[in-house]
């Protein structure tokens, strides 16, 4: 290229260059051609005619339309963003009066021990619809007491199409898949929901990145995993748990860390070799030239019986080597390594 030289630029490739603008300019202005959202969030309007169409199928007399007139009115319009799904449980047990029975559930205060009971959403004349809605608002209620295992079990199946508020029915999701460590299954959801950045909740947006940002690096056999494993395993006896599951999870933890240790034990010993070995390594014998040595070429047998223990580490190298793993991590995954400890202390009295 020649400096200095100016560029001609002609008639047909200046109009060239305007089309390529103007045609960039329309594609970035139509949303039609940006990629489509799997899931729309109905609008008030939308959510009304379906709740209409609802009341027809199940003949509601005109005292009960009135009743739901009252409570879809203008000027309750301020709740419904922020209360879209208690709007329509309520609308439900006008016609279902035995649904007030989830009602109370999620207005009930405190952390409950006790599963509540779904014989209500298995009413023979409850219609598919209400029962959707009434499993996502079980769902949500049983996610807020950290009753995940029971809230992936009441929505998990739920699509967003089946519902009229499908942004709650994901961020649920999506809480309950990141508190139980399914990574993939949480990120997958929590990115269907932000399909929508700025028109659901800001609530939900907000805590969705938050919660994104924070499994997004969970690698497996971490020990931000099995730190996590054990908040779990906490929350579960919390709720006076401690079956199967939780010792399952117990043994998972144990295992997960006996594998940390050996690998930080080996790489110390390789580290300590190497430097051994650099401080006075002999040099090698050529090639092709017989080694001396006299010995008789025999083994100890003595020694072949130490196998059994290798890999273990003297107390005050295993403490070091313990301190390494928890290098940088923040300090309550110190007690992670402790509690390992007095388990394994726990476990060898038995």
């Amino acid at each position: 290229m020649v400096t200095g030289m100016p560029i001609r630029i002609t008639g047909r490739s200046l109009s060239s260059m305007l089309m390529l603008a103007v045609l960039t300019t329309s594609l970035q202005a139509d949303p039609s051609l940006e990629k489509r959202a799997s899931w729309q969030q109905p609008t008030r309007a939308e959510v009304r005619q379906a709740i209409d169409e609802w009341l027809t199928e199940q003949d509601a007399d005109e005292l009960t339309r009135t009743r739901i007139d009252v409570l879809w009115s203008d000027e309750a319009a301020e709740a419904f963003d922020q209360d879209r799904l208690d709007l329509l449980v309520e609308t439900i047990a006008m016609l279902h009066p035995t649904a007030r029975e989830v009602i109370q559930w999620g207005t009930s205060p405190g952390r409950p021990r006790i599963k509540p009971r779904l014989e209500v959403l298995e009413l023979d004349d409850l219609s598919l619809w209400a029962q959707s809605h009434l499993r996502l608002y079980l769902g949500r209620w049983l996610a807020q007491h950290a009753l995940y295992d029971e809230s992936l079990a009441t929505i998990g199946d739920i699509q967003p199409e089946q519902v009229l508020d499908p942004a709650t029915l994901l961020f649920y999701q999506g809480v309950g898949h990141h508190r139980m460590l399914q990574r993939d299954e949480c990120l997958q959801v929590i990115g269907r929901l932000l399909e929508h950045r700025g028109q659901i909740p800001r609530r939900y947006e907000t805590v969705a990145v938050l919660m994104e940002a924070d499994i997004q690096p969970l690698k497996p056999d971490s020990l931000d995993e099995i730190a996590r494993f054990m908040d779990d395993i906490e929350r579960r006896l919390g709720f006076g748990r401690a079956g199967t599951r939780v010792r399952e999870q117990e043994d998972e933890v144990i295992a997960k860390l006996d594998k940390m240790i050996e690998e930080l034990e080996q790489q110390m010993q390789q580290q300590a070799a190497a430097a051994a070995g650099s401080a006075g390594a002999p040099t090698p014998a050529p090639d092709s030239t017989p080694a001396g040595g006299t010995g008789p070429g025999e083994v100890d047998p003595r020694r072949l019986g130490q196998r059994a223990n290798w890999g273990n580490l003297p107390p005050k190298e295993r403490h070091e080597a313990l301190q390494q793993i928890a290098k940088g991590l923040p300090s309550h995954y110190r007690e992670v390594i402790e509690e390992y400890f007095r388990k394994l202390a726990r476990d060898g009295n038995q």
